[in-house]
This record gives structure tokens, sequence and C-alpha cells, in this order.
């Protein structure tokens, strides 16, 4: 293919090539919750009341997360079946996926806003907020973070375009600048200029903004270089049809969870503002560790889907074992900073926290951090199920994850205080995982006696 670089993973050393494939997308995690957390960091030492406006923004993040669970969708919905089509050589297939994509994709958007716009108010009244200040930065947070959905969309839908057909830097070095300027415009915004809370919103707005432009562009230019003898069609409707089928799994956990959360989070409400803070805190750094291994794992899931299409199954369980290996390591070492340092990296993002909302946050990260390897191993089950056309075991590990996690937070809270929300964690991440490895053994490909010899 001529133009912009792309990459046949159905061929060449698989430890390889997935280490090469998955560091830009580990990267872009990593500068992706950087710039997550740069809000969190400096919203919690440089706004006029530090504990409260970074609660404000920990309690708009869990609606946040349920509108950016269908960007997400998006992403690996139209990933997978680009990434289908381009280990099949099937030119016109790509490029019919991702017009069809574009078009859909931003009915969803459309629709997304306005239920997002709709519903903005009543959620936050939902979690009891009790402090109108935190209540109002909330508010403020999310309705700004709601006009920048279409940019949300139309940036995953281009990454997940790019991932599937082998390229995986150019995402990575245009997230690279947005976050700094995302950085930048946070310390303008809320240091220089004092807007606080909506300061980060509209730096996260406009850093956006700017990594949707390149990445857009870049796209442009690679779809040229995926010639067809035949004019692609601007819409299909099997296509529609298949890229729903494969969005709404992950739509569904992403979601899911996230409503799960949102539960969780109002439990914790009922506790003190004190143990909300410091949860804010706990989560958004365990949540770092899961979000690499996630990523990464959306790169098997392209792995597996390309060469699943070309016959390659041995190359699928060589490629699960290399991502465990490699997503494992990360995992390991979130756990060592979490259990040896969880006290300075909660000081870092509060300036003068009560002691309450440190003990929550280090009780957090100490509890929880020590079952990231379950976590890690569920996740890569999750993605090679996934890859290889398993939606239904993807989406019966993750519910189980989520249903046990919210009951036993409610379950276990009113005996064990704070500590109940973290041991619900570990008993969702542990079932869940024998869940997950259980579907990976089922793939139906995977148990062929004659499958093709695998390359490396």
């Amino acid at each position: 293919m001529k133009g912009q670089k792309t990459v046949d993973l159905t061929c060449g050393n698989v430890w390889k090539t997935l280490l090469m494939y998955s560091l830009p997308l580990l990267g872009s995690a990593m500068v992706q919750q950087a710039y997550s957390l740069a809000d969190l960091l400096i919203v919690g030492n440089f706004a006029q009341n530090g504990q409260t406006a970074l609660t404000a923004v920990g309690e708009a993040s869990t609606m946040v997360n349920i509108l950016l669970a269908f960007a997400l969708g998006c992403n690996g919905g139209c990933s997978v079946i680009v990434a289908k089509y381009f280990g099949a050589k099937n030119n016109l297939k790509v490029r019919e996926t991702v017009n069809t994509a574009l078009i859909s994709f931003a009915v969803m958007c459309a629709a997304v806003m306005a239920l997002g716009f709709g519903l903005a108010k009543p959620s936050m009244y939902v979690l009891d907020i009790k402090n109108g200040e935190i209540l109002n930065g909330s508010l403020t947070y999310l309705y700004i973070y709601l006009g920048s959905l279409p940019f949300v969309f139309l940036y995953n839908i281009g990454c997940g375009v790019c991932s599937a057909l082998g390229d995986s830097k150019m995402p990575f070095l245009f997230l690279v600048f947005s976050s700094v300027v995302n950085v930048g415009l946070d310390f303008l915004f809320v240091c220089a200029f004092h807007w606080d809370v909506a300061g980060a919103a509209w730096a996260t707005f406009i850093s956006q903004a700017a990594a949707t432009a390149l990445t857009v562009f870049v796209l442009l230019r690679k779809l040229k270089g995926v010639e067809t003898e035949e004019k692609p069609a601007k819409f299909s409707k099997q296509i529609c049809k298949d890229l729903v089928v494969t969005s709404i799994p992950i739509i569904l956990q992403n979601s899911f969870v996230s409503v799960g959360n949102f539960f969780v989070q109002k439990r914790i409400n009922l506790i003190s503002e004190d143990a909300a803070a410091g949860f804010t805190t706990g989560f958004k750094l365990v949540q770092i560790a899961n979000v690499g291994v996630g990523t990464m794992t959306n790169g098997l899931a392209n792995f597996c889907s390309q060469n699943k299409a070309a016959g390659q199954f041995g190359r699928i369980r060589t490629g699960y074992l290399a991502v465990l290996t490699y997503a494992m390591a990360t995992s390991l070492i979130f756990l060592a900073l979490c259990e040896i340092i969880p006290r300075p990296l909660t000081m870092v993002f509060i300036e003068n926290p009560t002691e309450e909302a440190v003990n929550c946050s280090v009780e957090f990260l100490r509890i929880v951090s020590a079952f990231l390897p379950a976590v890690c191993i569920k996740i890569v089950s999750d993605g090679a199920v996934r890859g290889c056309g398993g939606n239904l075991g993807f989406t019966i590990s993750t519910f189980t994850d989520l249903i046990l996690r919210v009951a036993f937070v409610y379950i276990l809270v009113g005996s064990l205080g704070f500590s109940g929300v973290c041991w619900a964690w570990t008993i969702g991440w542990s079932v869940s995982m024998c869940i997950a490895i259980g579907f990976y053994i089922g793939i139906p490909c995977l148990r062929r006696k004659k499958s093709t010899v695998q390359i490396t």
C-alpha cells in the first residue's frame, strides 16, 4: 500500500511485532492518563479550594466515564472490523468500514450528547452531593466535557483505524502533543486565570480538539494509500450491523462499569466528603495501570482479528502469551509503587488534605493494587476472546466483575466502612478473572487440531 505506513500483523516474529506495536499503544495510554492526572494535580494544588475542586472533578468523572464508554466502543468495534478485512487483504471492505463507521458513529455521538445534557444535572443530584460548591463544580466540568464529545468520538475512531492498519505510532505522537497543550493550558487557566474546575475542563476540551485535527489529517492520507479497484460505498448496512454487534459489548462493558462506579461513588459519598476525596485519588491511580493494560489488549484484539482472518491460529496463542507478559510487567511495576509509596502518591494530588482523605486513598491503593495481576489476566484474556469474535464471553466476564463489585460495596461498607469498598474490588476482579480464562481456553479456532503452523 502506498502513502502512510501500515503494518501486517500476520507475519514476522510475534514477540517482536507485538512489542513494537504495543509500546506506542501503552505510551498513548500513559500519556492520556498523565494529562488526566494533570487536571487532578493542578486542580488539587492550585485551585482556590483544592480538595473541594478535586472532589468536584472526581464526581463529574463518574458521568464522564459513562459518556467516554461510547467513544471507546466505537474505537474497539471499528478497529476489530478494519483489522479483519486488512488481514484478509480486502481493501474495499477496509474503506467501506471506515466510511460506514464515520456516519453511524456520528449519529451515535449526537444521541449521546443530547442524552448527556439532559441527564447531567439529575445524575449529579442522584450522587447525593451535599456540598453545593462541589455540585456546581461538577456540573461545570460535565457541561464543558459534553461539548467536546464530537472530538472525542472522531479521535477514537481515527486511532482505532490507524491501529487496525498496524500504525500505533502516529496516534501516540499526536496524543503527546495534545497532552503538552493540555498541561500548559491547565497551568494557564487554573493558576493564572483562576478558572479552577472550569479551567481544567477547557484545557481538556482544547487539547482533545488539537489531537483530533492531527489524527484526522493523517487518517485521510493513510486511507488514500489503501487502494481499491472499485469505488467504496459510503455506507453499508451489513458493515453497520457488524460494527454495532462488535461495538455494543465494548460499550456495555465500559458504560456498565462506569454505571457501577457511579453507584459506588454514591455509596462512598454517604460515608463522608473526605472518603470521596480519598477514593477519587486512589481510584485514579489504580486506573492508570488498568488503562495501560487495556490499551495493549486493544492491540492484541486487532492482532487476533488479523491473524484469525488469515488462518494463523498458532500466532494467536503466542500473541496472547506475549501481551500477557508485557501487560503483567506494567501491572507489577504499579503494584510495587502503590504498595511502597502510597502516601507520597496521594499527597502529590491534594494540597493540605484531611487525614481521613489520605488514609482512605492509601488503604484503597494498598488493598486493591495487590490484585492488579488478577485483573491484568482478565483484561488480556478478554482481549483475545474479543479479537476472535467471542463477544458473549467478553461481556459475561465484564458484567460479573461489575455486579460483584457494586453488590459487595453495598454489602460490606455497613460492617467494614471504607475498607468494604476496597475488598469489593478484589472480589469482582478475582471471580471475573477465572471466567475470562475459561472463555479464552474455549475459543473455537484455537481448539482446532489442524491450525496453521505458527510463524515466528
